[in-house]
């Protein structure tokens, strides 16, 4: 029954999140890439109203979603709530203008990010990270991250890309990776549109129609854009689940046992025992990116997701 009771709070969580996020002045930056020079990447910046303000959280989308996603509505309205600033960019490819696409450990267009002039006023920065974007972030926290930020935290976000992309391939999970293909089939036309690396070779999109495994979708282009010999190494090469011990600040993993994407089999193997810096929340009811309206992770404040977890961000 966990399944059923995982796939409720994925679905609830989607149907309750704001339709139309709020306005807010646009962000552009760029990020130089070895293969493609410059790429360069887009967003939002949401201003509090404390005109001192000088805290920023960095909002990133999961795989296949974009700045846009409808769960990112409920972090800006968190950040709102704490008299935050609050920056919502898409990895690269995810607004259908880079002309490039992105992967589970690329963090450089963090890096890049996080470098702009448009945020150097900020004094501490946090990151929270949905799925992929959680990945991201703490494999960004295991490298050399800038001295501003001063934790992260994931939620929903496997450690192990290999036992993830199993899980999420496995008969069970169908309904979930037709919607992940459908998303990630549509990003590819944009990218596929605007490719100028003519020396690295891509299938067209109508190829990537055909694509019915999560698997197949890394081989066909993760693999050849960014120089892995197959998918198993890109998993290898990218998790951030071996890396943990390296993690350089505090960071949060918060997930749920019923989640059918992230199920605890692409995250347990790496957090019994948790590494040093690593907190680790498992909630008692909840699905991917979805759990109860008043979850409690022991902070202060208001219950819920991302009320909790910027309480436990900014604790830090």
């Amino acid at each position: 029954m966990d399944h059923i009771e995982g796939f409720y709070w994925t679905i609830r969580a989607r149907l309750t999140a704001p339709r139309e996020l709020p306005s807010a002045a646009t962000f552009a930056t760029e990020v130089h890439d070895p293969l493609t020079g410059v790429v360069p990447l887009s967003g939002w910046l949401h201003r509090s109203d404390e005109a001192t303000a000088d805290t920023l959280l960095i909002i990133l989308h999961g795989l296949g979603g974009s700045p846009d996603s409808r769960y990112v509505g409920a972090a800006l309205a968190a950040a709102e709530a704490a008299h935050i600033d609050a920056l919502r960019f898409g990895l690269r490819g995810s607004d259908g203008a880079a002309g490039d696409f992105y992967h589970a450990g690329l963090t450089a267009d963090l890096e890049a990010v996080i470098a702009a002039p448009a945020i150097a006023p900020y004094r501490r920065i946090v990151v929270l990270g949905y799925s992929l974007g959680g990945h991201v972030a703490l494999r960004y926290a295991t490298e050399s991250p800038d001295p501003r930020v001063i934790a992260v935290a994931a939620v929903s976000s496997p450690l192990d890309l290999g036992r993830g992309q199993k899980l999420i391939d496995r008969p069970g999970a169908w309904l979930y990776r037709r919607y992940l293909l459908d998303n990630l089939t549509t990003l590819w036309q944009d990218v596929h549109a605007q490719w100028q690396a003519t020396h690295v070779a891509l299938p067209d999109v109508e190829r990537i129609k055909r694509v019915r495994t999560l698997r197949e979708f890394d081989s066909l282009t993760v693999v050849p854009r960014f120089g892995f010999s197959d998918a198993d190494d890109y998993y290898q090469s990218a998790s951030v689940g071996p890396r943990l011990g390296s993690l350089a600040i505090p960071a949060l993993l918060v997930a749920a046992r019923q989640d059918a994407l992230v199920p605890p089999g692409a995250i347990d193997p790496w957090v019994e025992p948790a590494p040093r810096n690593l907190d680790v929340r498992w909630a008692r009811r909840g699905g991917h990116v979805g759990f109860m309206p008043n979850l409690d992770l022991g902070q202060p404040g208001r219950r819920g997701l991302e009320s909790q977890t910027l309480a436990w961000l900014l604790r830090h």
